[in-house]
């Protein structure tokens, strides 16, 4: 077993329940962990034999450009396609951060944590 981690991706977003979320946007961290089998891929020193962390920027990248009212729904979906389409994650823990949350105070981020095992 072996660990990759995406650290700090950075995403401009239109998440939130409010209008205005939808029309300004905010800035967003992810951070990504997923867990699998990194034993051939140490041997083979091969791409195809590994989890791909281009494929699992791409699909963060993706999904949090898909509008959403809740963090709790993208960090699903990101949850799910990266366990539909790469099949050496055994395990994924995503937390997707706001940046400055219009929430009427002074609040550096707020975060939502999710993990899903196959």
């Amino acid at each position: 077993m072996g660990s990759i981690k995406l650290k700090n991706i950075k995403v401009f977003s239109y998440h939130g329940c409010l209008d205005e979320e939808g029309k300004i946007g905010s800035d967003y961290r992810v951070n990504l962990k997923v867990k699998g089998d990194l034993s051939n891929s140490a041997k083979t020193d091969a791409l195809a034999d590994t989890i791909d962390y281009v494929h699992l920027n791409k699909i963060v990248k993706e999904e949090m450009a898909v509008r959403s009212k809740l963090l709790e729904h993208v960090a699903e979906r990101i949850l799910n396609r990266v366990l539909d389409e790469i099949i050496l994650v055994q395990k994924i823990k995503v937390e997707v951060s706001k940046i400055n949350p219009p929430i009427g105070g002074n609040v550096a981020m707020v975060s939502v944590i999710r993990s899903k095992t196959r």
